[in-house]
C-alpha cells in the first residue's frame, strides 16, 4: 500500500525533475537537428538566404538550450529542496526564438515553392 499525501508537502520526491530535464534535451534535440536538417535541405532547394538563416539560428538555439541542460537541471534542484518559486526564464525564450525561426524558414520555404 502507497502512504497517504502529505499536505504539508511542497514537492513530491519522485522523477519529476528528471521527466522535465529530459523534456527540455528532447525539445533541444529537436531544434538542433530539425534546424540542421532543414537548412541542408533549404541549402540544396537554392531557398533564399533567409531561411537557411532562421533554420541555422533555430539550431544554433537548440545547441544552447542543450549546453544548458545540467545547469537548468542543477538549479531547479536547489529550488525545489528549498521551495523556492521555478522559472525557466532565459531557456523558454531560447526555445520560443528557435520555434519562430523554425516557422519563419517553413513559411519562407512554402512561399518559394509555391
Amino acid at each position: 500500500m502507497s502512504e497517504p499525501a502529505d499536505p504539508g508537502r511542497i514537492w513530491d520526491p519522485g522523477l519529476q525533475s528528471e521527466r522535465t530535464r529530459l523534456a527540455w534535451v528532447r525539445t533541444a534535440v529537436a531544434l538542433s537537428t530539425g534546424g540542421l536538417g532543414a537548412a541542408g535541405l533549404s541549402l540544396r532547394t537554392g531557398l533564399p538566404p533567409a531561411a537557411v538563416f532562421g533554420f541555422a539560428l533555430a539550431a544554433l538555439c537548440g545547441g544552447v538550450l542543450l549546453a544548458r541542460t545540467g545547469t537548468r537541471f542543477r538549479r531547479y534542484q536547489a529550488a525545489l529542496h528549498g521551495g523556492q518559486p521555478l522559472d525557466a526564464g532565459l531557456d523558454a525564450v531560447f526555445a520560443w526564438l528557435g520555434t519562430l525561426c523554425v516557422v519563419a524558414g517553413a513559411v519562407t520555404f512554402v512561399i518559394a515553392h509555391a
